[in-house]
Order: structure tokens, then C-alpha cells, then sequence
């Protein structure tokens, strides 16, 4: 864990559950809104569809393909917490400079939270996911690309190796 910051976790709006595809982002996100009363927000929907057609056809994207998406993001992110208050976002955000970019768009801090665990786990997972755009093949590029949390980073790390309920119990009571 690294907490590098000066206001309560309580106090931040902006919450980004992030890690590799596969790793519950999207189940965690939305269930940690809905048990806060939170908005959330899924970053693949903010996707263009070059973006999109790239990764369906199994290339990784790059970081020119990223950086408008997550400028993207984060104006999105800063749009919806204005209006409900707080909103978690699944969003990868896997590179250091990702999450610093996200942070400098939305002009306030935000708060990453890593699903983090076994390649195996996530590979089951991932399997489990027809129709989803981000193909298995992939999962080895993501892990290389996962940069962790250094120490100045705003950001809490979870396993993903608990249940959804364990893991939602376990962040919603880490930021409140």
C-alpha cells in the first residue's frame, strides 16, 4: 500500500479500481458503487472504436492510443463525481504515467485501487468472459505493463484471490 496524500480517503471523489483485464475491475467498481451510493463508470465504454478494433484484433494498444482516452476518463470521471458526489471508475491504468496523467486531467486526486493477484486466477477469469473485447492472448502483455504503486502513489492494492463480497467489504471499509 502507498498513501502518499493529506486528505482522508473519505474525502476523495474520484476512485479508479484498476488492474489487468480480467481481474473483476468492472464487478468490484459497480459493486462498490452501488453498496456507497456511488456513480460508477466502465473506461472500456470511453474507448474510441479505433481503440476498440485494435484490441478486438488481439494488438495491444499503444500509448498514443491511450493517452485521449484517458483524458477521456478523467474529464468524465470529474463530470460525474460533480454532479453525484463520488464515482468509482474500472479503468486498467497500469503504467505509473497513466495514473499520474489520469490524476493531472481530472485536477484533484484520485485514488487507484489494484486488483492485483495470481496470473492463473485471472486467466480463469478471463476465460469466463465470452464477448468480451480483450482476448486471453493479451493477459501476458498486460501483466508486463502492470507498473505497482510506488511509495508517493495514492493507491491501495487488494487480491483478487478473495470473493467479490470479501473485496468490496474490505475497500469500501479502507475508504470511508
Amino acid at each position: 500500500m502507498s498513501m502518499a496524500q493529506s486528505q482522508p480517503l473519505s474525502e476523495v471523489r474520484l476512485i479508479i479500481v484498476m488492474g489487468v483485464s480480467g481481474s473483476g475491475k468492472s464487478t468490484i467498481g459497480e459493486a462498490l458503487a452501488e453498496k456507497t451510493g456511488a456513480a460508477f463508470i466502465d473506461a472500456d465504454h470511453l474507448h474510441p472504436p479505433s481503440n476498440v478494433d485494435k484490441m478486438r484484433g488481439g494488438a495491444p494498444l499503444e500509448d498514443e492510443d491511450r493517452w485521449p482516452w484517458l483524458k477521456i476518463v478523467a474529464e468524465k470521471m470529474r463530470e460525474t463525481a460533480n454532479d453525484n458526489g463520488r464515482v468509482f471508475c474500472a479503468c486498467s491504468a497500469l503504467k505509473r504515467a497513466y495514473r499520474d496523467f489520469i490524476t493531472e486531467k481530472a485536477d484533484e486526486p484520485v485514488l487507484f485501487v489494484l486488483l492485483h493477484g495470481d496470473k492463473a486466477v485471472i486467466a480463469e477469469r478471463q476465460a469466463n468472459r465470452p464477448g468480451h473485447f480483450m482476448p486471453a492472448a493479451l493477459l501476458d502483455s498486460q501483466f508486463a505493463t502492470l507498473e505497482m504503486f510506488e511509495a508517493d502513489e495514492l493507491g491501495l492494492t487488494f487480491d483478487v484471490a478473495k470473493s467479490i463480497d470479501e473485496l468490496v467489504g474490505e475497500i469500501s471499509a479502507s475508504i470511508e
